[in-house]
């Protein structure tokens, strides 16, 4: 809040309040904007309640809680937070990629346990991600910025993306796109990059698991529910696929009992992709930003797709 403090606009009057709370509940009637991260709570009532409210800034990427309905019918725009957190999911994605591959956690257990390599050198399998095929679902903002990391490493990447990009980008790039089938079938790591929406909830279930390579990793770094956790959970136990490094999960925090912690082929991180030191500025600036767009008629930037007409 000191750095929100720091970067709000002067001419603008600053609440700091709780969803919900009577701090909140009183400035609500006279707030012009809405800066914060999504919840359900912000639905139909609250936008009755909030009758002078024009925008609704998202500091996070995702925005799988809000009620799009509600806000269509409002007239509010949703904007998220403009890639503010592009550059660390990209690199945490890489992170558990290299985690993976190399089995980090495996091996800071083995040394730590006096084990020194684990004691298995010969049966211990650990890879590169040089020449290695990387199939990218999703290449928006951060899907681009793990292609570009992955290039640096020598990575053949393909993408799938239901909105395709031209070819000229895919040059500057360096990514050829692929139907979803062949992304699972030909990659050795598959990294998600999409919203959660009703079209990609579960969009990686058991029959997608099984087109994958037995020696494939899964990387998600998005939002759990797109993979059908079960299924996952039974593919790694069977070992019918080599592995997965996870930063979301299908229900959050996660039960002390989910079959996933008792794998060790996986590396599991709390949805930490995003919130950076480094990138606290940016959400805020660029949250500051739309509103003061706002505050002077014009349009946001980072409407959410549902509302960009």
């Amino acid at each position: 809040m000191d750095l929100a403090r720091e970067l709000a606009p002067p001419e603008m009057e600053m609440v700091v309040a709780p969803l919900g709370s009577p701090e909140f509940e009183k400035a609500l009637p006279e707030a012009d904007f809405l800066v914060g991260f999504g919840s359900r709570a912000i639905d139909a009532g609250l936008y009755r309640r909030a009758s002078r409210l024009k925008l609704l800034q998202l500091l996070s990427a995702g925005y799988d809680t809000i009620d799009i309905e509600a806000a269509r019918q409002a007239g509010i725009p949703v904007c998220n937070n403009g890639g503010a957190n592009s550059t660390a999911v990209a690199e945490h994605a890489i992170l558990l990629m290299l985690a993976a591959c190399r089995r980090l956690v495996w091996q800071h257990q083995s040394v730590a346990a006096g084990r020194w390599r684990g004691n298995d050198l010969a049966g211990t399998k650990l890879y590169e991600l040089r020449d290695k095929t990387l199939g990218i679902v999703g290449l928006g903002a951060i899907g681009k910025k793990v292609a570009r990391l992955a290039n640096a490493f020598g990575m053949d990447v393909q993408y799938y993306d239901i909105r395709r990009v031209s070819e000229a980008e895919e040059d500057a790039l360096a990514v050829r796109f692929r139907l979803l089938g062949e992304i699972l079938a030909n990659a050795d790591i598959v990294s998600l990059h999409v919203p959660l929406t009703p079209a990609t909830r579960h969009m990686i279930g058991a029959a997608e698991l099984a087109r994958m390579k037995p020696t494939a990793y899964l990387i998600n770094t998005c939002r759990g529910p797109v993979v059908d956790e079960p299924a996952l959970a039974a593919a790694l136990a069977e070992g019918r696929i080599a592995g997965a490094g996870l930063d979301v999960f299908d229900q959050e925090p996660p039960p002390a009992d989910n079959p996933l912690f008792r794998l060790n082929n996986v590396v599991l991180t709390p949805h930490f992709a995003g919130p950076t030191w480094d990138n606290q500025q940016a959400r805020f600036r660029n949250a500051f930003d739309n509103c003061q767009r706002v505050a002077r008629g014009e349009r946001p930037l980072w409407v959410i797709p549902e509302l960009a007409g």
